[in-house]
């Protein structure tokens, strides 16, 4: 009876140390790292658009319709509760990353209708602000970029047997990463027009 005890317990400790779960815990808090500096760098970008539209409202106070679309696309941003719990929710995920995506076109327009005027691209806030803005798209990127990497460790692991198994039993599930919004629009080769 003793000898069967001991064997049960040894199992049990083998089985237990094969799981996964350690490993999930460690990676969870992973992605719940990397989700974290997507989110500072997110932050960082919509604490420069006002500044950013104020610069631009004094040299091209007509492009009213820019302005406010930059205006609107920052508020939707900001009225999404961005959480660690949010790439937990894969819709709530899908409107954040549209949320975001929204800013981005806007500011790209925004960033266009300032070729158009030769004062404002001279002006110095303006081209720290730009500089601090292109600076902050860059580190998206990279953030993007190690969150979709840890997501993709964790995803595996919890995808793997015996791993799914104990994944199951303790109700982890994938999380979801990144995508292209329009694929076509990707694996089209943009133009490029050299100017006059």
């Amino acid at each position: 009876m003793r000898n069967l005890l001991t064997l049960l317990i040894l199992l049990s400790t083998l089985a237990l140390s094969g799981c996964g779960y350690n490993t999930m815990q460690a990676l969870d808090e992973e992605v719940t790292a990397k989700w974290s500096e997507v989110l500072n760098q997110y932050q960082r970008r919509a604490d420069l658009v006002p500044n950013l539209v104020n610069v631009v409202k004094g040299y091209a106070a007509h492009e009213k319709d820019v302005l406010e679309t930059v205006t609107a696309a920052r508020a939707k941003v900001g009225s999404i509760q961005a959480t660690p719990e949010l790439v937990k929710d894969a819709q709530v995920f899908a409107k954040f990353q549209a949320a975001q995506g929204e800013l981005t076109s806007a500011l790209s327009r925004l960033l266009v209708v300032s070729e158009n005027y030769p004062n404002l691209k001279a002006d110095a806030s303006f081209r720290d602000l730009q500089a601090q803005l292109e600076g902050t798209e860059n580190r998206i990127a990279v953030a993007r970029d190690r969150y979709i990497k840890a997501v993709k460790d964790y995803n595996v692991t919890v995808r793997v047997f015996p791993n799914n198994l104990t994944a199951m039993l303790f109700s982890y599930q994938t999380k979801p990463s990144f995508t292209v919004e329009n694929e076509k629009a990707v694996s089209t080769a943009p133009k490029v027009e050299f100017g006059k």
